[in-house]
């Protein structure tokens, strides 16, 4: 007896979230280390840090920038660091994850929702957790906009999420 992959046959497409990760380094830059006390931001010696600061070790990764401190940090501050980052993956006001949701909203703005036309779309899930809730809402919301149909998990579990409505036929007089 010949065992056949119905799931295969289907044309279900499955679309992975987690493929849109590109797996660069995270590192997070505490702007308090910069601060006199880690509270009190005096222009001349932040700038002198800043400039004597070895920004090397941010090549090629993501930096999230903040400040653990309730220091009240402006915005030009914000922006000398980030000067000093241009040769960083990409530079992120806020945390770990932060850096991560907008990597995920920046790669759903650029993906080719046409390729789902008039198709069944399972969204994977149980991943290994780097994707954000807000990129599943994000992509619902696009694959809404082309796909006949849309289920999470995996095809062969998968629970349905939305369908298309039928379009009632016109009749003609």
């Amino acid at each position: 007896m010949e065992i056949v992959n119905r799931v295969a046959q289907s044309g279900i497409e499955v679309y992975d979230l987690e493929s849109l990760w590109a797996g660069h380094d995270i590192r997070e830059l505490d702007l308090s280390t910069f601060l006199d006390g880690g509270f009190l931001l005096r222009e001349k010696p932040f700038r002198n840090q800043v400039a004597a600061y070895n920004w090397q070790g941010f090549k090629g990764i993501h930096v999230a920038l903040f400040c653990s401190t309730d220091a009240l940090v402006p915005m030009w501050a914000y922006m000398l660091v980030a000067s000093r980052l241009d040769h960083a993956q990409s530079v992120t006001m806020g945390r770990r994850v932060d850096v991560i949701r907008e990597q995920f909203m920046l790669a759903l703005e650029q993906e080719d929702w046409t390729k789902f036309s008039d198709r069944i779309v399972v969204v994977k899930g149980c991943g290994s957790g780097i994707v954000p809730e807000s990129a599943y809402a994000r992509a619902m919301r696009e694959l809404q906009k082309v796909a006949r149909k849309v289920m999470f998990g995996e095809p062969c579990s998968s629970v349905p999420i939305w369908r298309r409505p039928k379009q009632k036929a016109v009749r003609s007089a």
